[in-house]
């Protein structure tokens, strides 16, 4: 049996923050919203794992977790942008203002640990976020390009003491996460 995994930052206690500024892009035709209290910030997408190797995967995090010499941190969230560009929008996300570098020193040692163990390199540099929304088709593109434009949204602060290794198992409501392991900082 295999399980979706990935390795996240919650935004736990967040969720009326971000469903304000998703409030935002209220009307954009094709956007398909993040559920608030599901929100994260993606360390590394894992993907497909054979169970049998979570035992190591649970080691390797903390692992790298000592590697990165991340303690707790406060982290804020602000500012909008998209992926892969303004005008060929596929999701919509929250920026990091404050715990970038630490989000970025975690993610570079757990990269460097999940490879070793046989998980696929990234193919883009890692940029901390928070997805807000995906679109599924253009419609609503215009009124996503002037909300992340002309609006510059905060959240949070977020006191950062974990990473979690979460399962997502697709629902026809959309994802659904739950945590299969928690790794202090």
């Amino acid at each position: 049996m295999s399980k979706r995994l990935f390795v996240s930052v919650d935004l736990d206690g967040l969720a009326d923050d971000v469903r304000a500024i998703q409030d935002h892009f209220e009307g954009a035709s094709g956007l398909n919203f993040v559920d608030p209290e599901q929100a994260h910030v993606t360390l590394k997408f894992l993907g497909d794992t054979d169970e049998d190797l979570v035992p190591d995967v649970c080691e390797e995090l903390e692992a790298a977790v000592e590697e990165s010499g991340v303690d707790p941190f406060e982290a804020t969230f602000g500012g909008l942008g998209v992926f892969p560009s303004r005008s060929y929008i596929s999701v919509v996300w929250l920026g990091i203002r404050e715990g970038g570098e630490q989000l970025s020193a975690l993610h570079e040692a757990i990269e460097s640990r999940t490879v070793d163990l046989g998980f696929d390199p990234e193919e883009h540099d890692f940029t901390p976020h928070v997805t807000l929304a995906r679109m599924n088709h253009a419609g609503g593109k215009e009124r996503v390009q002037d909300v992340v434009e002309n609006h510059d949204p905060d959240a949070g602060p977020l006191q950062v003491e974990e990473i979690r290794l979460t399962e997502s198992v697709r629902t026809e409501e959309g994802p659904r996460y739950s945590t299969l392991e928690r790794v202090r900082l």
